[in-house]
């Protein structure tokens, strides 16, 4: 039952707080009275829509209704953009990795020459072709 008494008390104080608004008594403190139907006329165009806007302002497209040409334009733009991005982000991606396995690929590479060069001194017989081809086989 409090929250009764409270409410229509704070709706009662919203009412008269208005009311004096109205009037303009408490509106414009410390202004002067000649210049207060000019900042009213001012206060007015700040605060309420020009008329061409506020006859268009209900003919905004409902959620149901379909979307203007332009609408549908700039939404085809902002997602061929998106795209755009996201390709050109995957791209470097892919760039920068193939660039590291081939790099890796090349490390190993020269790893495994040189394996294979210091083998083939090790195994060398003095003949050419190499000795395997040259074995005597008894």
């Amino acid at each position: 039952m409090i929250w009764k008494r409270i409410l229509f008390l704070s709706c009662f104080m919203a009412f008269v707080l208005l009311a004096i608004l109205e009037a303009g008594e408490g509106a414009a403190v410390g202004s002067k009275q000649a210049a207060g139907e000019g900042d009213k006329e001012n206060l007015k165009k700040k605060i309420f829509l020009q008329d061409s806007d506020a006859a268009n302002f209900f003919k905004k497209r409902g959620k149901r209704s379909t979307k203007s040409w332009d609408e549908l334009n700039m939404e085809n733009r902002q997602q061929l953009r998106a795209d755009e991005h996201r390709r050109e982000y995957y791209e470097e991606q892919r760039n920068e990795f193939e660039n590291f396995v081939e790099e890796q690929n090349d490390e190993q590479e020269e790893r495994s020459r040189e394996q294979i060069e210091q083998w083939r001194q090790w195994h060398y017989d003095g003949l050419y072709p190499p000795y395997l081809y040259n074995r005597h086989h008894i």
